[in-house]
């Protein structure tokens, strides 16, 4: 649920290699915590995405559907999905607007 990029360039001044996120600033965090434990811009060809309704402010929300079907957990290691599974809804935003509408909560122990 995010389309900021994360690049390395290098600084005209310096000579230094840094990484630069390009696209929206404020989903740059993510983007930095997403390649620290170890996800890369290579994953979109793993994960189709199917739809996208991009973040609004009156809605004050963005939202992703992922194609999942075959898999068993959502990237090695990380959230098992039920048998059957075949579409992963993401949504980020505010939280106060984005718990109105949630029905389940996933838990630390994957329940």
């Amino acid at each position: 649920c995010c389309n900021t990029t994360l690049s390395k360039v290098k600084d005209p001044e310096t000579g230094e290699e840094k990484w630069e996120p390009k696209g929206n600033s404020s989903e740059a965090p993510l983007v930095v915590a997403a390649r620290k434990i170890g996800f890369d811009e290579g994953i979109a060809k793993d994960y189709k995405r199917v739809l996208e309704i991009p973040f609004s402010s009156s809605r004050k929300m963005m939202l992703t559907v992922t194609d999942v079907s075959g898999r068993n957990e959502l990237c090695q290691g990380g959230m098992p999905l039920p048998d059957g599974t075949q579409l992963l809804s993401v949504c980020k935003g505010a939280p106060n607007f984005i718990l109105d509408f949630c029905t389940e909560q996933l838990m630390q122990d994957g329940s």
